[in-house]
């Protein structure tokens, strides 16, 4: 069964039926008033429709990501790390033909052993491998494009993901609040300016965010337990974070592999005792064996390319403790996760705001962005809905505790982002944020809808002012600083 809509085809185009011997019968007049051609393939309730939507949401996303992306299209960035994997990998090899590119100025490349690597998670180097080959060479391949052409994936499934929900009875919003939540997710949060940078940074959440929104596709309800566990270790080997998601798959094909339902009402734990004693766990086992198998050959992947690299047999050690700038730093004392970075993300999550200039100060700009980045609530205020749900259900505590993770693992890493407009590491959990809203029923009235334009605004300029020329005064520059000095 599909994660779109196995169990519900369309019906022949050609208007016949089959006999009871299963072959197709004369076709038959349609009735009177049922819809034909387009219309037909546009009508509400089926797949076609909503693989029509899904398509026009990726061509405007596209169209809207490439304009603002301008001329980022038309060469490689300088920082295409990935492109460089894939050449090396084209060459029999795991470190760089060259060594780093003069262009892109030493910056976080891996060195050891007189060889220089590339220390992030290869995943989006495989999708670029064959268009490397084609180029033939990764400053003739444009990374940045490939990028934005990827970028339209995740609002595109994401919608797609939020209609399978609806029509499974677990979401009250309508087809066109389901497209206006994908839309929202698209322009309306820091995955847009993440999705024109094209560069090494962005280009891991852009597939991230294409992994999960399809992930989220086809782990509801819980029966793709092979394309889950393919698509999980796809995303750890882009964005580690992500694995900690896995519970929105454990827990919707446990609920898959109940006998009968749990009656509602019942304290916790009369309720886990009651769904312990209905759950299949024979179906269970062999669902979690079938999700676990990509997972663990991926790990066994890696542990193999950083054994051969560095020595090291950990297939969480991709490497960034042999950057350039280690030596001495922040990383080499408290290591890539530590309580001790918790303060300072957290800062930057939810108290970073624009610094405005001091009473009667000549300015260059009207305000600043900390290049730390915004908080997540500055940019995404409609995440602040998610408080107050009203409904609160199985799908809404699977969603929660699988976007619980990644942004807990987020907040003890040694980044906080910099450089970014807003707080880019939420592009792990955002698409599950999105989801607890549809599912939470919260109604988008006014205020919500005056929220909305917010996301939009603050968003659209943050995609077309980062890192551009011409707006180097928007952005405050100094590491050390998370609030406005003084």
């Amino acid at each position: 069964m599909s994660g779109e809509d196995a169990a519900e085809p369309d019906a022949p185009v050609d208007g016949s039926t089959e006999d009871s011997a299963g072959e197709p019968s004369a076709p038959k007049p349609a009735a009177e008033g049922a819809p034909t051609g387009v219309r037909k393939w546009l009508a509400p309730g089926t797949r076609s429709r909503r693989l029509v939507v899904a398509a026009g949401i990726y061509v405007l996303c596209v169209a809207v990501f490439a304009a603002v992306a301008g001329p980022r299209l038309t060469s490689h960035t300088p920082f295409n790390h990935f492109a460089h994997l894939a050449d090396a990998w084209l060459h029999g090899r795991q470190d760089l033909r060259y060594g780093a590119p003069g262009y892109a100025m030493g910056n976080d490349f891996a060195e050891y052993n007189g060889k220089t690597y590339i220390s992030f998670p290869p995943f989006p180097a495989v999708l670029m491998m064959p268009l490397v080959a084609l180029a033939g060479s990764p400053e003739a391949f444009r990374d940045g494009q490939f990028i934005v052409w990827l970028a339209g994936v995740a609002p595109a499934v994401f919608f797609l993901a939020l209609e399978k929900i609806r029509r499974l009875g677990r979401s009250e919003r309508s087809e066109l609040e389901n497209g206006g939540l994908a839309l929202l997710f698209a322009f309306g949060s820091v995955y847009f300016f993440t999705a024109v940078q094209g560069t090494v940074w962005f280009a891991g959440h852009v597939v991230g965010a294409g992994l999960v929104a399809t992930y989220i596709l086809f782990a509801i309800g819980g029966e793709s337990a092979l394309a889950c566990g393919v698509l999980m270790a796809c995303m750890w080997m882009t964005r580690p974070t992500t694995l900690l998601t896995a519970p929105l798959f454990v827990l919707e094909a446990a609920r898959a592999s109940m006998r009968s339902d749990v009656p509602a009402g019942l304290p916790l734990g009369r309720a886990v005792a009651e769904a312990l004693a209905r759950l299949d766990k024979a179906s269970l086992a062999k669902k979690l064996a079938v999700f676990a198998a990509p997972i663990l050959l991926s790990f066994a992947i890696a542990s193999w390319m950083n054994h051969a690299r560095f020595g090291d047999r950990s297939p969480f050690a991709f490497g960034h403790e042999h950057l350039a700038w280690v030596r001495g730093s922040r990383l080499a004392a408290w290591g890539l996760f530590s309580y001790h970075y918790l303060g300072k993300n957290l800062a930057v999550m939810l108290t970073s705001l624009p610094y405005l200039p001091p009473k009667g100060a000549h300015a260059a700009a009207p305000f600043q962005i900390n290049a730390h980045g915004l908080a997540l609530w500055f940019t995404t205020p409609i995440f602040l809905w998610l408080f107050w749900p009203k409904r609160r259900d199985f799908l809404h505590h699977a969603l929660l505790l699988s976007a619980a993770g990644p942004l807990a693992l987020n907040l003890l890493y040694q980044n906080t982002g910099w450089e970014q407009f807003g707080y880019r590491f939420s592009n792990d959990y955002a698409l599950f944020l999105f989801a607890l809203f549809a599912v939470g029923g919260r109604k988008m009235g006014t205020t919500f809808k005056v929220a909305a334009a917010w996301c939009l605004a603050w968003n659209l300029f943050g995609a077309v002012s980062f890192k551009r020329e011409g707006f180097d005064a928007y952005y405050f520059m100094d590491r050390g600083a998370i609030h406005q000095p003084d």
